[in-house]
């Protein structure tokens, strides 16, 4: 590399983004189980922003940015009656699905929830079948899916981004930008270009999602990500200039300005790895660091829930990265705080043997003093067998364990769960939780009819079939 910062000549583009550019322009056919996993995140994705509609937080950022402005044939936002160009259509998708918090999520170095790029697949895709420009088929969908969560993954399992202070939709954005660009029509070239500026953009820090400043932003932060990867390949398939080396530049570099000089590695070639291990949360919308705990939690609701004034302490046992980024104490401030806080998670498991993400909203924490009376008597420390654990890649386990003592001496058992419902390896037991959950949110926004036609459209072997924007028709309003 030259050590000369004024030498004109344009380098050849940056390994990464070539390899990205050349993995989501070979549409290799994916395996059955990469295929069947991305149907059910289709649906969960889908019924997660379902949900979300029922929280006033999340509505207000949705819809036109000028109110009362619509593009006739424009993306549509499941649920609502909204028609929007594809950037603030993919932002709209984009929020609601992350806004509880209760989507997919991948565990590596960097942690992150790959479903989030569903909002600039589907934002992309309806509008360029309404616009009469191209039809893509539901199919098309999970194949840029499968994509789309193989960037963000593969990237996520050696690249340590929050430990430099960035936040993870970084690869939201990388991932979405890439396949958006894809399904626009875009030319190697294009998505080359598209790849090199969303690396020079600027990333989000992770200020929003830790204490003392976690707040709302964090449940619209990958909508964000997921529009302005929409922009940049649409500025892209207009000839936007490329950046080269973006990522490797000198002095002036994301890995030089951005990642402490650090290279962005990328450990195996792109497949479907990420999208046949990702994790659901299944249960409950709590981070996913707390999935365990809370199963734990619940499991000891029937033995002390007459009991929660004789509770002298509560150990908990988790592995490091819980510690490092749930581990609160001190006041829960917003519905940010109290849903990646492992104490409060915790205390509503074992006091209501449920969590729910109305459990999180000032009204129920103001008015349930008990919740913080147990979060003061928790003591969390770190198993480093589970630390260990958490970093395998042959087990990728997300432990934790709980055990309560009373004022009289006694003890609970302990109750350690080493795998959530939605991990890979509880799929057999965690899949027809995950319908029975699609079904339940659904319900929340139609009608009974509507709902059961919905359901069966999604189970049917003809959903691969289905034009996108017929799909989406189904969907909305």
């Amino acid at each position: 590399m030259s050590s000369h910062f004024n030498e004109t000549a344009r380098p050849a583009p940056d390994a990464l983004l070539v390899q990205i550019a050349d993995y989501v322009l070979n549409q290799t056919k994916f395996s059955d189980l990469a295929m069947e996993t991305a149907r059910n995140c289709l649906v969960d994705t889908l019924g997660c922003g379902l949900l979300a509609l029922n929280f006033p937080g999340c509505v207000k950022h949705l819809g036109p940015v000028v109110p009362g402005a619509s593009l006739e044939k424009g993306t549509r936002v499941p649920g609502t009656d909204f028609s929007l160009d594809p950037i603030k259509g993919a932002f709209d998708i984009g929020c609601m699905v992350r806004w509880l918090d209760f989507n997919d999520t991948w565990l590596a170095a960097e942690w992150g929830h790959p479903s989030d790029n569903l909002g600039a697949i589907l934002g992309v895709c309806d509008w360029l079948a309404r616009s009469g420009q191209k039809k893509y088929t539901v199919n098309d969908v999970l194949v840029a899916m499968i994509q789309a969560h193989e960037i963000q993954g593969v990237l996520a399992i050696k690249n340590s981004f929050n430990r430099v202070g960035l936040d993870h939709v970084l690869l939201v954005k990388v991932a979405s930008t890439a396949v958006a660009a894809r399904l626009l029509g875009g030319s190697r070239d294009q998505i080359i270009s598209a790849l090199s500026h969303a690396f020079v953009d600027g990333q989000s820090l992770r200020t929003y999602r830790h204490a003392p400043n976690a707040g709302p932003r964090k449940s619209w932060a990958a909508g964000d990500a997921t529009s302005r990867a929409v922009r940049l390949a649409l500025l892209a398939l207009q000839g936007e200039t490329s950046i080269p080396s973006a990522i490797s530049a000198q002095r002036w570099g994301f890995s030089d300005v951005l990642f402490k000089s650090n290279p962005v590695v990328v450990e195996c070639p792109f497949g479907s790895y990420v999208m046949e291990n990702v994790l659901f949360k299944i249960s409950f919308p709590a981070e996913f660091h707390a999935q365990t705990a809370v199963e734990a939690a619940i499991t000891l609701h029937p033995k002390i829930k007459g009991r929660l004034n004789d509770i002298k302490s509560i150990r908990i046992r988790t592995h490091e990265s819980a510690i490092r980024i749930i581990d609160k104490t001190g006041p829960m401030n917003n519905y940010a705080d109290r849903d990646h806080c492992l104490q409060y998670m915790i205390a509503i498991g074992l006091i209501n043997g449920d969590l729910k993400a109305e459990h999180y909203e000032d009204s129920y924490h103001h008015a349930h003093p008990e919740i913080d009376q147990l979060r003061e008597k928790m003591v969390v420390e770190e198993e480093k067998q589970y630390s260990v654990d958490y970093l395998d890649p042959e087990k990728r386990s997300i432990a934790n364990s709980l055990q309560i003592e009373f004022k009289d001496g006694s003890k609970t058992e302990k109750i350690d769960v080493e795998y959530p419902i939605g991990h890979r390896r509880r799929r057999e037991e965690g899949i027809p939780v995950l319908w029975k959950k699609f079904g339940e949110n659904l319900r929340t926004r139609f009608d009974e009819k509507r709902s059961s036609q919905i359901e069966s459209v999604c189970k049917s072997d003809q959903l691969g079939k289905t034009n996108v924007d017929d799909f989406m028709t189904s969907l909305v309003k």
